[in-house]
């Protein structure tokens, strides 16, 4: 068994556990949601609070496990198949680390959740931006627009450009722990202008090479 999965299976054994662990200790409507103030605007109940994030690890994992198998370029996954594995680990720990922040406050412990997962996110984006490096044409993992998937040079110079902006937008959103309030702006915004100029980019790139 690979090394990768064998930790994505130890993060998700030991969310299951954790939420047995602490049923009997929280209370019947968990904080389930936080606006960006960092207070609490949704509930629901325990049962769902503990179990429904392991669940969705799980499912997230099963459904990474088939993408390679069927898709139709799926031999191009394998030229970066390392980076996809590690990909999917780091998913998984971003999950466990948002589940963990979650069982943390309704222990009773106040803190602005909202900015203690601007790190995580970070990281996130910085490591997006290093598999979109060394990503090849596919139809699940990358920036698929109808230019990248018809064009090997506009998928390989688009993916270049989208490694840079999404490592510049993981350190933007990390500056934004400095700015409170509105650190969500520093999060949202550059990642989102990121995305829309990408594609813009490669609806351009496709016509200069036709």
């Amino acid at each position: 068994m690979k090394k990768t999965n064998i930790i994505i299976f130890l993060i998700i054994f030991l969310s299951f556990t954790l939420a047995f662990y602490f049923y009997s200790q929280m209370p019947d409507q968990m904080a389930s949601h936080w606006n960006t103030k960092g207070e609490v605007d949704d509930h629901m109940s325990k049962f769902w609070g503990l179990f429904l994030m392991p669940l969705i690890s799980l499912g997230m994992f099963l459904i990474f496990i088939f993408i390679p198998k069927i898709d139709p370029l799926k031999n191009n996954i394998k030229k970066f198949r390392k980076y996809f594995d590690w990909f999917i680990v780091l998913i998984i720990a971003f999950l466990f680390y948002i589940y963990l922040l979650s069982i943390y406050w309704n222990l009773g412990y106040q803190f602005n959740i909202g900015i203690m997962i601007i790190p995580a996110i970070s990281i996130l984006f910085y490591f997006i931006g290093v598999i979109l490096k060394q990503s090849k044409r596919n139809w699940f993992i990358g920036i698929r627009t109808p230019w990248t998937l018809s064009s090997d040079i506009v998928w390989d110079k688009t993916h270049q450009l989208g490694s840079k902006l999404f490592k510049t937008s993981a350190i933007i959103a990390l500056i934004g722990i400095f700015f409170n309030q509105y650190a969500l702006w520093f999060t949202v915004i550059p990642i989102i202008a990121s995305a829309l100029y990408l594609v813009i980019y490669s609806y351009l790139k496709y016509r200069k090479i036709k």
